[in-house]
Parts: structure tokens; C-alpha cells; sequence
């Protein structure tokens, strides 16, 4: 059975397109079988996959599926692709202005929802309401896991640091940070960056 991981976030700019796109090339080099499904409707990692394919020389190897989609259907497409046979994850990016009842839907047929946040006041309060909003979701759907990404984290801050920040978010606190790096930012949708296995590795353990 396939499983649904889902980036979402009540703002832009939290880091859910890079670490999407991360996690589902990190799982596709791996050998698993990907679809990656967008509804920001500027379709931003369909027009990436274009543009490396332009600049290749030698032509770039297959990769995974970029679906796009939009918040108000993107549930119930979920749940026709879960059906297709040999798809082992659904990574989806969600829009930053997702609305409510897409929230609420998406969370509905979701195995994980992943939140990344940075440590500044603004981005941690947006992070706690997000996870408010979806503790709704959860108690429809008590196999959710909702978890939360340190994302763009400086390099000398302790682990310790991010924990009692994110102390008061009712969520797993993944034990991993998203460093501050132009690799993960310069992201492709072909090639795997191997420095994000870690968390690959952290998401999927709460996922068992």
C-alpha cells in the first residue's frame, strides 16, 4: 500500500517545494516507485522538470511523475492514485494558501503531514498554528502523523535549541535539522542530493 506524505504549511517560503522535491528524489534514487503531486497552480516543479530537461545535453534519465493539481480536488486524486499499483509514496506539495477544507481533506488521506519551519518568532508561529489547525484531521484520522521540519537551520545550532523552540507544538519534532545550504535550495527534480538522506531516513522511521 502506497503511502501519502504531504508538505503543508499555513504560509509561502517555509521550505515545503525544496523539501519535497528533496524527499521524493531522495526515494526515487533509492529505488522506490514516486509520484510527486503539486497544487500551487504556477505548477513551479513542472516548469523546473522542463527547464532541466532543456538544458540537458546528453538528455537527463527517467524520473518520477510530476502531477499538478489544486487544493480543492487534490484529496480526492490522492485517492485514485493510491490505487494504481507499484506506487510505494505520494509526495505532495501543497499551495501556501491552502484553505481550510483543503487542509482538513488532504490531512484526511494523508499517512504523514510534514510541516517545515525555520526558528525565527514569525515562521514558529505560523508553525503552531498550522498543527493546530490539523489536530482536527488527526482525530478523524487517527494513523496520521504530523511531524515537524526544522528547515534552514543554522549550522551551530544544537538540537537542544531547536526542541525547546518547537516545545509547545503538539507534533513530532523530527530529530534532524534542514541546514542553511544553497545545495538544498539549487534542488533538482532528476538527481538525488545524498546530504538529505538523514532526513529521509527520519521521516519514513515515524512512518513504520
Amino acid at each position: 500500500m502506497s503511502k501519502i506524505i504531504s508538505f503543508i504549511s499555513r504560509k509561502g517560503g517555509t521550505g515545503k517545494t525544496t523539501n519535497a522535491i528533496n524527499l521524493a528524489t531522495t526515494l526515487y534514487a533509492e529505488g522506490k516507485k514516486v509520484i510527486l503531486v503539486e497544487t500551487d497552480t504556477n505548477y513551479t516543479l513542472n516548469t523546473l522538470r522542463q527547464m532541466e530537461h532543456l538544458r540537458a545535453e546528453e538528455g537527463l534519465p527517467h524520473s518520477f511523475d510530476i502531477l499538478g493539481s489544486q487544493d480543492h480536488q487534490v484529496a480526492d486524486e490522492l485517492i485514485q492514485i493510491k490505487q494504481k499499483p507499484g506506487i510505494d509514496f505520494i509526495v505532495v506539495d501543497s499551495a501556501g494558501k491552502t484553505t481550510d477544507e483543503g487542509i482538513k481533506k488532504l490531512c484526511l488521506v494523508s499517512d504523514a503531514v510534514v510541516v517545515p519551519t525555520s526558528l525565527t518568532q514569525n515562521d514558529l508561529l505560523v508553525t503552531y498554528q498550522t498543527v493546530m489547525d490539523l489536530t482536527p484531521a488527526r482525530d478523524l484520522n487517527p494513523n496520521l502523523k504530523i511531524m515537524v521540519l526544522p528547515n534552514r537551520i543554522h549550522s551551530f545550532t544544537r538540537m537542544k535549541t531547536v526542541h525547546e523552540s518547537l516545545g509547545n507544538v503538539n507534533a513530532i519534532i523530527l530529530d534532524v535539522m534542514v541546514p542553511q545550504k544553497n545545495l538544498f535550495v539549487n534542488f533538482s527534480t532528476v538527481h538525488a542530493e545524498k546530504e538529505y538522506q538523514p532526513v529521509v531516513d527520519a521521516i519514513l522511521k515515524h512512518l513504520k
